[in-house]
C-alpha cells in the first residue's frame, strides 16, 4: 500500500509518497493553467514509478485540492503543513510558508496547529512577487537573493505588486545599483513577514517552508530581519505534500 500526498499550489505542485513506514519519493512540477490537467499528469508520473492511485490512499491539499478526481479526501493546507513540518522538525515551531500567492504563519505545538495567520490576496511579499521583481531585473530568484547580500537597502514602499514594479523600474532609470535594488526587494518581502509575525507571535523554532527554502541568501536575510535563526531543509518545500501523505494513512 502506498500513501500519496498531492499539494497543488498556485505555481507548483508537490507530491510525496510513503510506504508503510518510510518516505519513498518526493517530486515537484509546475501547476500550469489547469489543476485538473496537472493532477492527471501526476497520476501518469506515479504510474511510471509503478505507483497506482487506485490501489493507494490519496489525499489532496493546496490551492487546487478540489481538482484531484482520484483523491480519497481533500484537506486544507494549514493542517497538512503542520503535520509535515512536525515530521521534518519534530519540535514546536512557528512555520513561515511563503507560497506563490500567499504567505502563511502557523504555530505548531505538540504536533498540532494551534494558530495561523494568512496575508491578504495581494501578491506583494509572496514568491510570485519575488519572481516578478527578479524578472524585472533580468535575473533568477537565486541571483536576486545573492545580489541582495552585496547591496545597500533602497526603499520600496508600495504594497501593490504593480506599483512596486513601477518603483523598481524608476530606480533602474535613476541608475541605482542592481544589488541595492535587490536588497530593497528582499527587505520588502522580509519586512512583510516581520509585520505578520509581530501580530501573530512566535513560539519555538522558526521554520521556513515553500519554494524559497533552498535559497540560502534569502534565509540569511530573513534571519537577520527577524533577529532569530530561521531553520529549514530541502524537503521543507514538500511540507504540505508530506503532511497530506501522512494523513492519508488515516483514510479508511
Amino acid at each position: 500500500m502506498h500513501y500519496i500526498g498531492i499539494d497543488i499550489g498556485s505555481t507548483a505542485t508537490k507530491v510525496s509518497v510513503f510506504g508503510e513506514d518510510e518516505l519513498l519519493h518526493n517530486f515537484t512540477m509546475p501547476t500550469g493553467w489547469s489543476s485538473i490537467e496537472t493532477s492527471n499528469i501526476v497520476k501518469e508520473k506515479l504510474k511510471d514509478m509503478e505507483i497506482h492511485v487506485d490501489t493507494s490512499k490519496v489525499l489532496a491539499t493546496g490551492y487546487g485540492r478540489v481538482s484531484v478526481p482520484y483523491a480519497d479526501k481533500a484537506i486544507t493546507e494549514i493542517t497538512c503543513h503542520g503535520k509535515g513540518v512536525y515530521y521534518l522538525l519534530g519540535e514546536d515551531s512557528t512555520v513561515i510558508d511563503i507560497g506563490g500567492q500567499d504567505t502563511k504563519i502557523i504555530t505548531l505545538e505538540d504536533g498540532r496547529v494551534t494558530n495561523f495567520t494568512m496575508n491578504d490576496k495581494c501578491a506583494a511579499g509572496t514568491g510570485k512577487f519575488m519572481e516578478l521583481m527578479a524578472n524585472t531585473l533580468g535575473v533568477s530568484i537565486d541571483e536576486l537573493a545573492s545580489m541582495a547580500l552585496e547591496g545597500e537597502d533602497v526603499s520600496i514602499t508600495s504594497m501593490c505588486t504593480v506599483f512596486a514594479e513601477s518603483e523598481v523600474i524608476s530606480l533602474i532609470g535613476e541608475g541605482k545599483k542592481r544589488e541595492d535594488i535587490a536588497r530593497g526587494i528582499i527587505n520588502s518581502i522580509t519586512g512583510r513577514v516581520y509585520s505578520m509575525l509581530s501580530k501573530h507571535g512566535r513560539k519555538g523554532t522558526i521554520y521556513l517552508t515553500g519554494g524559497l527554502c533552498e535559497v540560502e541568501p534569502f534565509i540569511e536575510l530573513l534571519s537577520k530581519k527577524l533577529e532569530q535563526e530561521v531553520k529549514t531543509n530541502p524537503k521543507a518545500r514538500y511540507a504540505g505534500s508530506i503532511g497530506a501523505a501522512l494523513l492519508a494513512k488515516g483514510i479508511r
